[in-house]
Formats: C-alpha cells, sequence, structure tokens
C-alpha cells in the first residue's frame, strides 16, 4: 500500500493508527504532555482575553483570562494526579482539602476587586493570586516540574502579555479611528427645515 521508504511507511501507517485509534505507539513522558496542557490553556485562555479587551473593551483582557485558564487547568492536572497518586488510601482525601483552599482564595480575589465609577481595578492581581494558590497547591502535592513550569508560564502572562495587548489595543484604536471620523451622520428632516 506504501510505496515510500520502509522507515516513512512506518511512520505513516502510525500517523493513520495514532489517528483512528487515537493512542500513540511511542511513549511521551507525562510531564511533558502536562506542559502541552498548560501551553493550550494559557493561549486559549489569552486568545479569549485578548478579544475581551481589545474588541469588547471589557476590563478583563488577555492577562487575566490566561491567568485563569492557566490555573484552572493546572487544579484540574493536580487532581488527576492525586487521584492516581493516592488511589487505595483510605479515610484520605486531599482533593477536598484543596477545593477547601480554592474556595476561601476565591474570596479573598473577591476582595481584591475594587471598582471605581466605569472601571474595574485588582482583577488580574485577583487572578495572579489564584494561580499562586494553585502553584502553592501544585508543590505541595509534589509535581515540582509542572508547578515551576507553571509559574514561568504565568511570569510570561503578567509581562509578556501586557505588552502584547497594549500593542493590540493601540492598533485597534489607530485603525478605528480614522474609520469613525469618515462617518458622516445624515442629517433628519427636522434639521433640514430648522436650518
Amino acid at each position: 500500500m506504501c510505496s515510500m521508504r520502509r522507515a516513512s511507511c512506518a511512520v505513516f501507517n502510525d500517523a493513520i493508527l495514532i489517528a483512528m485509534t487515537g493512542t500513540p505507539q511511542i511513549f511521551v513522558d507525562p510531564t511533558t504532555i502536562m506542559f502541552l496542557k498548560l501551553i493550550l490553556a494559557l493561549v486559549l485562555g489569552g486568545v479569549i482575553g485578548t478579544e475581551r479587551a481589545v474588541l469588547a473593551r471589557q476590563p478583563a483582557g488577555t492577562r487575566t483570562f490566561a491567568l485563569v485558564s492557566l490555573a484552572a487547568c493546572l487544579f484540574i492536572l493536580m487532581s488527576n494526579y492525586v487521584d492516581s497518586a493516592y488511589l487505595g488510601v483510605v479515610n484520605f482525601q486531599p482533593l477536598q482539602l484543596a477545593a477547601g483552599v480554592v474556595t476561601g482564595i476565591g474570596f479573598i480575589g473577591a476582595g481584591l476587586i475594587i471598582t471605581r465609577g466605569e472601571t474595574v481595578h485588582g482583577i488580574t492581581t485577583a487572578a495572579g493570586l489564584w494561580i499562586a494558590t494553585a502553584l502553592g497547591m501544585a508543590v505541595g502535592f509534589g509535581l515540582y516540574a509542572v508547578a515551576v513550569f507553571s509559574a514561568l508560564l504565568a511570569l510570561i502572562v503578567f509581562t509578556g502579555m501586557w505588552y502584547i495587548e497594549n500593542r493590540f489595543k493601540h492598533w485597534f484604536d489607530e485603525h478605528e479611528a480614522p474609520a469613525a471620523s469618515s462617518y458622516m451622520p445624515q442629517k433628519h428632516h427636522s434639521d433640514i427645515l430648522n436650518g
């Protein structure tokens, strides 16, 4: 069926097998898979946040959405790890403690958010507090590499995404202003009659 060289044919057949069954024939380190999941969560949250910040002009923007998405992914990864690590241990449910921590930090984060008029302050700080909670829990459960990698991603969000989000806002403002100034409202018939 495959007229390519023998090695290329094997790779091609493995790709078809993965596409059909969803299971690869090669071993991938679970930590690498966790890293890729964290990156994907961060990127998807950042994309949604950029839309909210640039197009919808909402106070919660790229960094807030990226941090919340990253933290949520980290919480799920920890829960999967803890469930399998403590399987069979009687009367020990560490995820109940983790759920209490997440709930408590939600109240503290809500206290950090302040509204003044039409502006909201502290929402990214609250999201940062949430990711810091997730990092602390990851270290507590022994997911050291995942915690360090997530901390690096959070730092990238706090510093790099701020720059990118502001560039998008400036670009959008520059391109929106000429379109808005070229719009000339038509006179209403009562304006014409009144002079």
